[in-house]
C-alpha cells in the first residue's frame, strides 16, 4: 500500500528551489547589507549600491536556472500574479526568503556583537527607516516606485522574447541604480526579506517601522505585475511567464 502522506509532501524539485531561494537571500542580505554594516565609512553609498547590484547579478546566473532567483518576496508576488509560479511555490519561496534573510541578519548581529568585535558603521545593523531625510509618506511613494522598477525589469527581461543571457546583467544594474537613489533617503529596501531580518535584531524604531518596508515593496511588485503585459512581446499566445523555476535568469 502506498504511503498516504506522500501526496501532500512537497516535490523534491520544490524543496530544491526553496533551498536556493533561502541561500540566495542569505547571500544577498549578509554580503550586500554587510557591505553597509562593515564598510559604509570606507566604500560609501556608491560602494554599497554596487555591492547590492553585483551580488544580485552573480546570484541571477548562479541560482536563476534553479529557482528564477527571486530572493525577494516582492519579486515572487509579481511572478505569482503573472502566473509564473503556483501559489504553493510562492508560499515556499516566501518562507525560504524570510528564513534566509533572518539567518543572515543574525550572523551580522553576531559579527557586530562582543563575539565578533566588528564595528557597525550604520549604527542600526543596516536597517531601513525614515525621519531624517524623508517623511513616512515620501518613503511609501519611494519604495513603491523603486520596487515597481525592479520587478518590472525582472518580469520583462526574463520574458521569452527578451535577449537571452543578458537578464542577470540588467537586473543587477537596475538594483544598483535603485540603491543609488534610495540609500541617501531610507537606506533602500525594495525587498521585505532584506528589511525584516535586520529590523528583528536591531529592534526599536527599526522594528516599529518595518511594516512600511513590507507593505510598500509588495504594492510596488503588484503594480509592476499589472503593468508588465503592456510592455511584453510574447513569442506566442501559449507562452507562460518564465521567471519561475528552471529558467535561467
Amino acid at each position: 500500500m502506498p504511503h498516504t502522506s506522500s501526496a501532500s509532501a512537497p516535490a523534491p524539485d520544490l524543496i530544491r528551489k526553496a533551498v536556493a531561494e533561502a541561500v540566495g537571500t542569505f547571500v544577498l542580505v549578509f554580503f550586500a547589507v554587510g557591505s553597509a554594516v562593515f564598510g559604509k565609512d570606507t566604500i560609501g553609498a556608491v560602494g554599497i549600491a554596487l555591492a547590492f547590484g553585483f551580488v544580485l547579478l552573480a546570484l541571477a546566473y548562479a541560482i536563476g536556472p534553479v529557482s528564477g532567483c527571486h530572493v525577494n518576496p516582492a519579486v515572487t508576488l509579481g511572478v505569482l500574479l503573472r502566473r509564473g509560479i503556483t501559489t504553493t511555490e510562492a508560499v515556499y519561496y516566501w518562507i525560504a526568503q524570510l528564513v534566509g534573510g533572518i539567518v543572515a541578519a543574525a550572523l551580522l548581529k553576531l559579527m557586530v556583537s562582543g563575539f565578533g568585535g566588528v564595528k557597525d558603521n550604520t549604527g542600526a545593523l543596516g536597517t531601513n527607516d525614515w525621519g531624517e531625510t524623508i517623511s513616512a509618506g515620501g518613503t511609501f511613494v519611494l519604495e513603491v516606485l523603486l520596487t515597481f522598477l525592479l520587478v518590472l525589469v525582472v518580469l520583462l527581461v526574463t520574458n521569452r522574447a527578451a535577449a537571452p543571457g543578458f537578464a542577470g546583467l540588467a537586473i543587477g544594474l537596475v538594483l544598483t541604480v535603485i540603491h543609488l537613489v534610495g540609500i541617501p533617503l531610507d537606506g533602500t529596501s525594495v525587498n521585505p526579506a532584506r528589511s525584516i531580518g535586520p529590523a528583528l535584531f536591531n529592534g526599536g524604531d527599526s522594528l516599529t517601522h518595518v511594516w512600511m518596508f513590507i507593505v510598500a515593496p509588495l504594492v510596488g511588485g503588484a503594480v509592476a505585475a499589472l503593468a508588465a503585459p503592456f510592455f511584453e512581446t510574447a513569442v506566442s499566445t501559449g507562452d507562460t511567464d518564465p521567471t519561475g523555476a528552471d529558467v535561467p535568469a
